[in-house]
């Protein structure tokens, strides 16, 4: 498994450099000042496309041409792994679907990553896992926190459609702020993604260094009982 961790990190030039070296970084659009180190000492980095923080902090992207450029800007570099396909956080599937048209007409790039967000229904899923070979979770609506109960619940409904009758994947998953050990120990990630790391700033690089040192689960095995309890990203 692949774990990304999230920029901005905040810190002088040299602290990132050293942060950053030999891992892999999730940069974002609505964030991107990292992403030049990213490029330069990174194993490998990826493009985040910034929705969900402009829609937390209440201006959601209308506009999606800089955005393509963006990529287009990136997507040839030796260590450029994917970016995610821009989204509607809380939106429709018709709005969803939409944005996944306007991809593949306008973008260059071929390296794009579809959000299934979880307030959306299984039969989306469904097709999504059938259309692209790698698909991100994505928490929200009724579900927006990682790792709680509910939580728990819908994502078990979600690994039915995303794994065969051996509990193996479909396609490659990826768990957007998901980084946390509780949480994609019980998951079949190829990666996933958080901030958590960079947040504490004080001892980034332990934080990062303890999660590391765990691996997703190699297939999806239903719980006995729902309502699991983990940690989980706020």
């Amino acid at each position: 498994m692949i774990h990304y961790h999230g920029t901005p990190c905040g810190a002088t030039r040299e602290d990132v450099a050293r942060f950053l070296s030999g891992r892999h970084a999730l940069v974002s659009w609505y964030r991107p000042e990292d992403i030049g180190t990213a490029a330069e000492v990174c194993q490998s980095f990826c493009i985040d496309n910034g929705a969900f923080s402009a829609w937390r902090a209440g201006e959601p992207v209308t506009n999606w041409e800089p955005y393509y450029r963006f990529v287009e800007e990136w997507n040839q570099h030796p260590s450029f792994d994917w970016a995610i396909i821009p989204d509607v956080i809380d939106g429709t599937e018709e709005d969803n679907d939409r944005l996944l048209d306007e991809w593949r007409d306008d973008c260059c790039s071929e390296h794009g990553l579809p959000v299934w967000h979880l307030h959306e229904s299984l039969d989306r899923l469904e097709r999504l896992i059938a259309r692209f070979d790698r698909v991100a979770f994505g928490s929200s609506g009724e579900w927006p926190t990682p790792g709680v109960p509910k939580w728990w619940d819908r994502m078990t409904q979600a690994m039915e459609v995303a794994c065969d009758s051996d509990g193996k994947p479909l396609a490659r998953l990826h768990g957007l702020r998901m980084l946390d050990p509780a949480i994609f120990h019980q998951l079949p990630l190829a990666s996933a993604d958080s901030t958590n790391a960079v947040r504490n700033s004080s001892g980034y690089r332990f934080i990062a260094e303890r999660i590391e040192a765990h691996q997703s689960a190699a297939v999806w095995v239903k719980p006995k009982q729902m309502h699991l309890v983990f940690g989980g990203e706020a």
